[in-house]
């Protein structure tokens, strides 16, 4: 479903699954990490590859002593993604990760195939990360700055929405992880 979209290898991880590409033919990396985390020291084994690092926790409104995404953030993602679907076809492959490889990897991910596949729908590029990493839950503020700097008018945040709709029936625990770490407008469809 991925391969609808870029002509590129996809991966998405979290920080304890880096070990495991480091045979995987990674061409690219997107590594989004807290300010103050380690650099990983997986990557001394993948071999030559692009990276762009970024530093934000994962928050979508402001919370004490924690760094916001910022707009110029997505941007760097948005770019970072053009510069790859410049790369030659079937060469590439993307591995995006976070700490969990649940929310800012599945927010990057979502808009770099949005951004790809302009005339399809948002709901299809959230549909093929979930068919990737099926506990996506992107982080709705890099969602919201992506879907302005793409002129999705909304459609993006719409599909977003609808996953933590979705993924938050089938999993009551991550909706009550985030109402406790400030997060309610991710979840405020599912409180009664």
């Amino acid at each position: 479903m991925s391969r609808d979209f870029v002509p590129f290898g996809l991966t998405v991880c979290g920080l304890d699954e880096l070990n495991g590409f480091c045979e995987a033919g990674v061409t690219h990396v997107l590594s989004i990490l807290d300010p103050n985390h380690p650099e990983p020291t997986a990557f001394g084994a993948y071999g030559e590859h692009e990276r762009l690092e970024l530093r934000f926790h994962d928050i979508i409104d402001p919370y004490l002593g924690q760094v916001l995404p910022q707009r110029s953030d997505v941007e760097r993602i948005l770019a970072f993604g053009r510069d790859l679907l410049a790369e030659p076809a079937g060469v590439g492959h993307l591995l995006v990760h976070c700490h969990a490889g649940i929310s800012r990897s599945t927010a990057a991910l979502t808009m770099i195939l949005a951004q790809a596949r302009p005339e399809r729908p948002a709901a299809d590029a959230m549909a093929a990360v979930v068919n990737i990493r099926h506990k996506a839950w992107p982080n709705l503020r890099m969602i919201e700055f992506a879907d302005d700097l793409l002129g999705r008018g909304g459609d993006l945040v719409a599909a977003v929405r609808a996953r933590h709709l979705a993924y938050g029936k089938e999993r009551p625990d991550l909706v009550q992880y985030m109402i406790d770490n400030g997060r309610v407008r991710e979840v405020a469809d599912l409180i009664d």
